[in-house]
């Protein structure tokens, strides 16, 4: 992550600032030596946590009464117009996670608070989480596992296993977000053709990207692997559903890091009881499969927890990027990471 283009010196002010998130939150992300450097940039009090703008607490109402600043989290109640009666002052709003969807309303907007995420940093490891997949899946590790794992013996590979290898294979990347562009730029170094499909991608930044442009359908008919990055929308629901999943090549593998919602679950698990298919899913729909479901013991499936994005020490990095942006707003500077509330609707 880059730092605030300023010197390392206190701000040319110390912005009234409250802690808006979960206390569990609060304990993951902002370890000592981040509120520490946070309490340099801000004037706030590290032991004052809001997690309901409505509480009737006088030490809470005070400061809040007083905030130029919200350094907010998972687990902050919606701003909306009631709350932000009670912080006439409020300016800005600095989120240390990354979509601001769940908190951020139209009254933010209204009263022109300047509002910033970390979502770009938390785009890395789920960009990193999809890589391996993505090499692990043309790789065939799943499979050759399991033969391994069931003959306990040296396996031919030559013929168990004829086709597999990441040299020249297509990879489909389903959405230009933060994150699929991210995936685009670390599978630069491979040998692997690139295929994209977004609506607002053009052919400029496609061939930056180093990615070929196509419609959604000849993706999933030409990649060994598809990645989902879009974003969860009403018109993004069920984006691969029966039909679309029938389009993917025999042995191809789905990966979905994106939301649950976007793949017609019953429809892949059709596809992937045959054996046809393969899928690396970090996120289902439900997020937590009834106990069950097959998807927890197909051979032909890694299922994770929603592990793919920040988690343990990469939740620094989200802490370490939002107070570089309240260290850029305390010395008069633009963000670098703002939410632009025209393409919001764009994004997850």
């Amino acid at each position: 992550m880059s730092r605030p283009a300023t010197p390392s010196t206190r701000p040319r002010t110390r912005p009234r600032t409250v802690l808006a998130m979960s206390g569990e939150t609060r304990d993951a992300i902002l370890r000592p030596t981040a509120l520490e450097r946070l309490a340099r940039v801000a004037d706030l009090e590290p032991a004052l946590l809001v997690t309901d703008f409505g509480a009737d607490d006088p030490a809470q109402r005070a400061a809040l009464r007083d905030a130029e600043a919200l350094f907010t989290g998972w687990g902050c109640p919606p701003l909306d117009a009631s709350a932000l009666s009670a912080m006439p002052r409020l300016r800005t709003v600095v989120h240390a996670a990354g979509s601001v969807k769940h908190h951020i309303t139209q009254d933010v907007w209204d009263r022109g608070i300047t509002v910033s995420t970390a979502a770009t940093a938390n785009a890395l490891p789920v960009a990193e989480y999809t890589v391996a997949a993505i090499l692990f899946g043309n790789k065939n590790v799943l499979e050759s596992a399991r033969v391994y794992r069931e003959s306990r013996s040296r396996v031919n590979l030559l013929t168990a296993f004829p086709a597999i290898g990441n040299y020249r294979r297509t990879v489909g990347i389903v959405g230009a977000s933060r994150i699929g562009r991210r995936v685009a730029e670390l599978l630069r170094p491979f040998d692997l053709r690139l295929l994209a499909h977004d609506p607002y991608l053009d052919e400029e930044s496609a061939r930056a990207l180093g990615v070929e442009r196509t419609d959604l359908d000849t993706l999933a008919r030409q990649s060994d692997v598809v990645t989902i990055h879009a974003p969860e929308l009403p018109q993004t629901r069920h984006l691969f559903d029966a039909g679309r999943l029938a389009l993917m090549r025999d042995g191809a593998t789905l990966v979905n890091t994106a939301r649950g919602s976007l793949v017609d679950t019953d429809a892949l698990v059709k596809e992937l009881v045959t054996g046809r298919l393969n899928a690396v899913l970090d996120h289902t729909e439900p997020e937590v499969l009834p106990a069950d479901s097959p998807l927890y013991d197909l051979p032909n499936v890694l299922l994770t927890p929603h592990i793919a994005g920040s988690q343990g020490g990469e939740l620094h990095r989200l802490a370490d990027a939002a107070v570089d942006e309240l260290e850029r707003y305390a010395h008069g500077l633009p963000f670098a990471h703002a939410v632009d509330p025209t393409t919001l609707h764009q994004q997850a």
